[in-house]
């Protein structure tokens, strides 16, 4: 196949992988419209941006879906991280008015 002919199963698999990353950016958004609502709770009820306990329960939980996903464990992980950290960044602003 030349280089300039279309590759109609590449093709296929990009329309996907699009597809899929739309989804992730819309998923992505409700969770952080809804986690923006938790920060100014925690604001308003004088709590504290971050809570450890939950993060650790929620990084096991998602480490263990990952791993029944057949997904790297790790990576499920430090994507969660980049998560929370994003999340409780939010939540100090939403404390410091």
């Amino acid at each position: 196949m030349a280089d300039s002919e279309p590759d109609a199963q590449l093709a296929a698999f990009r329309r996907s992988i699009d597809n899929i990353d739309a989804a992730l950016v819309h998923i992505l958004a409700e969770r952080f419209r809804i986690t923006q609502a938790v920060g100014k709770y925690k604001a308003a009820n004088e709590l504290p941006p971050a809570d450890p306990s939950r993060e650790t329960e929620q990084i096991a939980r998602l480490r263990k879906l990952a791993e029944d996903s057949q997904l790297d464990p790790e990576f499920s992980e430090k994507f969660l991280r980049f998560i929370i950290d994003e999340v409780i960044r939010h939540h100090e602003r939403a404390r410091s008015g």
